[in-house]
This record gives C-alpha cells, structure tokens and sequence, in this order.
C-alpha cells in the first residue's frame, strides 16, 4: 500500500508543476492598465494617453460657495488622475460634470441636539464628448457618501475642518470613479 500513497504524492507535485509552468507562461501576456509603453497590441496610444486627451472643463459652480471649491478639487484631481499630473495631450475629448452636494446629520446629542456624526454627499453626472463630431460618447451618473465626526460641541472649527477632509475624500471617489469610467470606454469601446 505503500505505492498508492507514493503515486498520489507524485500526482500532487505533478499538477503543482503545471499550474506553475502555466502561471510562467501566462505571466508574459499581462500588461499593466495604466502602464507606458512603447508597443500597444493594437499599434494605437494607450490608455494613458487617450485619458491625458480629455479635457476636462471647469465645473460650474456659483462663486463663494463650497461647491465651488469641491469642484475645483475635484477638477484637479481629474486632471492629475489622467495626465499623471504632466502636462496634458492635445484633446480629443471633453468632459463635463454637474455636481450636487449633500448634508446629513447622522448621531444628534439628546441633550444639545447638536450632530455628533454628520455625511456628507456629492452627486456627480458627467458626460464625456468628441470634439471633433460633438458626439456624446459616454455619459454617466456617480455619487460618494463619507461621514465625519464632530469632536466637541465646543470645537466649531474643528468640525469646519471635519468637513473640509470630508468634502476632499468624496471628491477625490468621484475623481476616482470617472477615471475608471473613461478607461473602460477607452479599453472596450463601451
């Protein structure tokens, strides 16, 4: 009985062998996303640098309020999300984006009743055109909901600083999400 134990050992240390001789193999067909490179398999630009030819347009906001801060950040992120933060191609498209921004008091003090806990939210809906034929190729609608503690019903700019790092956070996943957006346009044409 001593061969059957000896063949499975044998037969385990022989799939082991395959499955690594074919993770070496497939291991030369991965290209890195977001990579540089010099060859693309279609002979075209790659992801990179069809996302550094979007331009992506001031989002309208009125002056003076915090929306118009938030979208400066989030343009900003935007543009150093497809450029790499170089400077950009010459544009093939242009991106939109309308936003709308949310406050939510989540934990009130039943005493003060003053929030303790608050979200904060941003809507965006974007849309994504050709310059050169005014097609609108992509459009789409995201949204990002962060929290922030209020630390001391005393510290009121503690909680306006709560709220600035929430306004970047969510920001910053709507950047996020576009981005990935446009690359799976760029990638699959859908």
């Amino acid at each position: 009985m001593w061969w059957s134990k000896h063949f499975a050992a044998i037969g385990r240390f022989t799939r082991l062998g395959v499955a690594l001789v074919l993770a070496g193999l497939a291991a030369g067909c991965f290209e890195p996303l977001y990579g540089e490179r010099s060859f693309t398999s279609a002979g075209g630009p790659s992801v990179r640098d069809k996302l550094s030819a979007v331009d992506v347009l001031p989002i309208e906001a009125p002056n003076g309020r915090p929306e118009a801060r938030i979208g400066v950040e989030l343009r900003n992120a935007l543009l150093f999300d497809t450029s790499g933060g170089g400077s950009p191609a010459p544009p093939t498209h242009k991106l939109k984006i309308k936003l709308t921004t949310s406050r939510q008091s989540v934990i009130v003090d039943i005493y003060t009743t003053r929030p303790d806990v608050e979200n904060y939210g941003i809507d965006a809906t974007y849309s994504l055109t050709e310059i050169t034929t005014g097609k609108v190729v992509v459009t789409g609608q995201t949204f990002a909901r962060v929290s922030f503690d209020i630390p001391g019903q005393q510290q009121r700019f503690a909680r306006a600083r709560g709220l600035r790092d929430a306004e970047n956070r969510a920001s910053k996943v709507i950047a996020d999400q576009i981005r990935s957006r446009l690359t799976s346009f760029f990638v699959a044409g859908t």
